[in-house]
């Protein structure tokens, strides 16, 4: 008898190893407050550190804020304040990051301390007990024992599983960031989201995205067409499908945003309709300032109209931009005459690789390699023409830009921005269709 119960144990312990040797499950180990977690490691997208979260405004105290993830805007979860847990003590400010993708969603979630990855068999997980009472057990999958060390194993799909309210009753959460919510058996009506096309917090994950991506800042220059881009771009996409994925979707989102004849000569109409907001100027020695001119076309175009608009006129243009190459280029550039819009081709002359512009068109452009972010020095100006550059500066830049315009501006002076922006309270626009142009108040 003693000889078959010492039989039986000795087959029970062999049993056991053997399920500890095939491993089956395997699990991200961290640690919570003290106690040690795991979570599928099928579920684990990566690993990372990170500090300076994005704030987003009305979340919940527990939505740490979003961050960049490679171009991927991802809400970020503290899951200590989640499930009430006391914080650990301040490190060097980065925060240990596991980066969940739970079915076609990315989330980042916060906790003290990455340990391991862990392999057990799914044999040996043992369903959760009240005892483990610092979490509710309904987001416990199991726990597990391995080395010494007592596992509890998180059921993040149900944590983090969409479209879920808190239950007015039990308070119980489930994490919700699609911003509307799911549609009623009856069909209920639209929320607001669900009207406009996308919630507060697709907006400024949109904001955070066209920074990271494409260095386009929104503010109060440009928020109007970024709600309005928005709305439109909500239309033929769901709201959980919303967001730009990478900068290849940031391009495509900005596309309508720039002006007229970007990076190329202006055409007749355009020219015209700008001729027709120019004011008469005081004096005949007209100061321009065209920062962000490009590879010139912009700028030879404007020399050109000025010349139309002002023909006995001194004319002296400053135009600048970061790319040294295309300003290095720019007085230089050979044209074919047929390319070249009407209203420019009087000021052309032939040479022996095709055409450039006259002395008295190259004479008033000074093309100069310049980061208008760092200071200008230029002397009092009639007109400043920035279409589109001021959107592509920190907000705080901008608004440097903005004062300093107007410090730098004529009383009688005119500033053309962007198809897109408008100036702040304090400028009136005198501009018409694609041409906002502003005078200050």
């Amino acid at each position: 008898m003693e000889l078959k119960k010492m039989q039986e144990v000795t087959a029970e312990l062999q049993e056991k190893k053997e399920r500890q040797d095939n491993v089956n499950f395997k699990m991200v180990t961290f640690s919570l407050s003290g106690k040690d977690y795991g979570v599928d490691i099928m579920n684990i997208k990566e690993i990372a550190k990170a500090d300076k979260f994005t704030y987003v405004p009305n979340a919940a105290g527990f939505v740490r804020g979003v961050y960049n993830l490679r171009g991927d805007i991802i809400p970020i979860i503290d899951l200590r304040l989640f499930f009430h847990l006391p914080l650990g003590k301040p490190g060097d400010g980065q925060e240990n990051l596991l980066i969940l993708h739970i079915e076609d969603r990315v989330y980042g979630t916060i906790v003290d301390k990455i340990d391991k990855v862990v392999g057990v068999n799914v044999q040996a997980i043992q369903p959760p007990h009240p005892i483990f009472g610092d979490i509710n057990i309904k987001y416990i999958t199991g726990v597990v024992e391995q080395t010494g060390s007592l596992y509890i194993i998180l059921d993040v799909v149900r944590i983090f599983s969409p479209n879920q309210a808190v239950n007015q009753k039990t308070g119980e959460k489930h994490l919700d960031f699609t911003g509307a919510a799911a549609a009623a058996p009856d069909a209920a009506p639209p929320t607001a989201d669900e009207r406009r096309g996308y919630s507060d917090n697709d907006l400024a994950f949109i904001k955070d995205s066209l920074a990271a991506l494409q260095k386009f800042y929104a503010g109060p220059l440009n928020e109007r067409w970024i709600e309005s881009r928005l709305a439109e771009w909500g239309k033929s996409r769901s709201l959980s499908n919303i967001q730009l994925k990478d900068a290849d979707e940031a391009r495509e989102f900005l596309d309508p945003f720039y002006s007229p004849f970007t990076g190329g000569f202006w055409s007749e109409g355009y020219a015209d309709a700008l001729k027709d907001i120019l004011p008469d100027m005081p004096s005949n020695n007209i100061q321009v300032w065209n920062p962000g001119c490009g590879k010139g076309y912009e700028s030879f175009s404007l020399a050109c109209l000025l010349k139309v608009r002002y023909p006995d006129a001194h004319i002296k243009i400053w135009a600048n931009d970061s790319d040294i190459m295309a300003i290095a280029n720019a007085p230089n550039m050979v044209f074919n005459p047929e390319g070249v819009p009407e209203f420019c081709r009087g000021f052309l002359v032939k040479g022996k690789n095709g055409s450039t512009f006259n002395a008295a068109i190259k004479d008033s452009i000074v093309f100069e390699y310049h980061d208008v972010a760092h200071g200008n020095t230029l002397p009092d100006i009639d007109i400043v023409f920035i279409r589109d550059l001021l959107s592509f500066l920190p907000e705080k830049t901008q608004s440097a830009m903005i004062d300093e315009i107007r410090d730098r501006l004529k009383k009688t002076g005119l500033i053309v921005t962007g198809a897109h922006e408008l100036m702040p309270e304090g400028w009136k626009n005198v501009g018409k269709d694609d041409i906002p142009a502003f005078v200050r108040v």
